[in-house]
């Protein structure tokens, strides 16, 4: 079949073949959505993105194999607080893990995940790189993440072709946290969460020692005006 016949094909089948949407209770895998017969799963779910800070400093400033290194080291030391919170991964972007937290308590594991993830990169990760590669801190560059998290129903599909597919997760909730995590103020405002994450945050994500962690804000997000919340703190791992 001729390469354009074949998108046509595929077009014909994705586009005109209604969705056949079922409701989840557990993240799925990419085995779990069929790729071509518009399978989708609905999820109400938060969803966290974290963002490596610096990255185009990163590749003009320092070498391939430095800039790697700390890519590496800054996206495993997400996953594995991620993980950790019992939030799901399904996907990697460049310098970018993005986080699925279902359950009762998703909003306060994913904003805890959050603020020890920024602990973990001063802390941890900092030191750490460092240690052993001194052109980082000699040059200026601080590894740091920046964090978006929202809520809401989403739903998840599979999108590619056979051998090269991939979970795409479509809705509001995983858009907003994708942008949030592009916020980039100066300071050290480092987590940002929707109004609606905020307000069912348990009171140990939302306090330090009587003390509230998060600061509200308007902002424009995507061309949306809203509220967010934003911290500074860190949660120690």
């Amino acid at each position: 079949m001729a390469l354009g016949d074949e998108i046509r094909s595929d077009l014909d089948k994705m586009v005109g073949k209604p969705w056949s949407i079922r409701d989840g209770n557990v993240v799925p895998d990419n085995d779990d959505v069929g790729l071509y017969n518009n399978d989708a799963v609905k999820l109400d779910a938060v969803y966290l993105y974290a963002d490596l800070l610096g990255s185009t400093k990163l590749a003009r400033d320092f070498t391939p194999q430095v800039a790697g290194k700390v890519i590496r080291a800054s996206l495993r030391t997400a996953s594995l607080v991620i993980k950790e919170f019992e939030g799901e991964i399904r996907s990697y972007d460049g310098d970018r893990v993005m986080g699925i937290f279902i359950g009762g308590s998703k909003n306060s594991n994913a904003a805890t995940a959050a603020l020890k993830i920024n602990a973990a990169m001063q802390e941890i990760v900092q030191p750490a790189l460092y240690a052993k590669l001194p052109t980082l801190e000699r040059d200026g560059y601080q590894p740091r993440m920046c964090v978006g998290i929202a809520s809401g129903e989403a739903f998840i599909a599979r999108a590619g072709v056979r051998g090269s597919s991939d979970l795409v997760s479509i809705g509001r909730a995983p858009n907003v946290a994708a942008k949030l995590s592009d916020i980039r103020e100066s300071g050290t405002w480092r987590t940002y969460i929707t109004a609606q994450v905020y307000n069912r945050l348990k009171d140990d994500a939302k306090l330090s020692e009587g003390t509230n962690m998060w600061e509200a804000r308007n902002a424009n997000v995507g061309g949306e005006q809203m509220t967010i919340y934003r911290s500074h703190y860190r949660w120690s791992v």
